[in-house]
């Protein structure tokens, strides 16, 4: 966050997650889940591309295992007063894509079968985020309190020709077409560093 607010982004939000690295010796060790910080920063494109420059030149993004940063569009920004929606619809769709950003929300406990899901077709990986469902089938009751389940963000990032097999594996194996199994949504990401085939 530092080195982006030198850099004109106004602040931002740290998410803790959590990695999945597909190592066998890591696995044996029983230390293949990496604690990792998401950070996710809002601002026009000119000051994008500079800052996102400048994080992967000191972070060594271009270095295996040093981080990952990408970049999508976004619509509208309210109440971030550095951010203006005129600014951010600059130049929107013009670039080609050669990456997806995957979400999939699903019940706590479930992470862990969407990464698998996700690595038996083509997927390296990717980072589990905790959450927490408020939508119409999540609330409960206990004791006239309304209990709100836990849930699992995973954010992976595929190449475009992938995500439609990724897409499809998680879809089959956690049953997200029926009702308060989960949801996938995708996003064009613009630029990327730090992914490795």
């Amino acid at each position: 966050m530092q080195t982006a607010k030198k850099h004109g982004i106004s602040g931002g939000t740290v998410i803790l997650g959590k990695g999945t690295i597909k190592n066998r010796l890591l696995e044996m060790l029983a230390i293949n889940d990496i604690r990792k910080e998401i950070v996710i920063m809002v601002s026009n494109k000119d000051t994008v591309s500079q800052v996102i420059e400048q994080l992967a030149h000191k972070f060594k993004f271009t270095k295996p295992n040093q981080g990952i940063a990408f970049t999508t569009s976004v619509g509208r920004v309210i109440g971030a007063r550095s951010c203006k929606s005129a600014q951010l619809n600059e130049g929107r769709g013009a670039e080609e894509n050669m990456y997806h950003a995957i979400t999939v929300i699903v019940e706590k406990g479930n992470a862990g079968d969407v990464i698998d899901a996700a690595t038996e077709a083509g997927s390296k990986g990717g980072t589990i985020i905790n959450a927490r469902g408020s939508g119409i089938h999540e609330t409960s009751k206990l004791f006239s309190m309304n209990i709100e389940p836990e849930k699992e963000m995973v954010l992976i990032l595929s190449k475009k020709e992938s995500t439609d097999a990724i897409v499809s594996s998680i879809q089959k194996k956690l049953k997200i077409d029926e009702p308060g199994n989960g949801v996938i949504f995708i996003q064009d990401v613009n630029k990327t560093y730090g992914l490795y085939e």
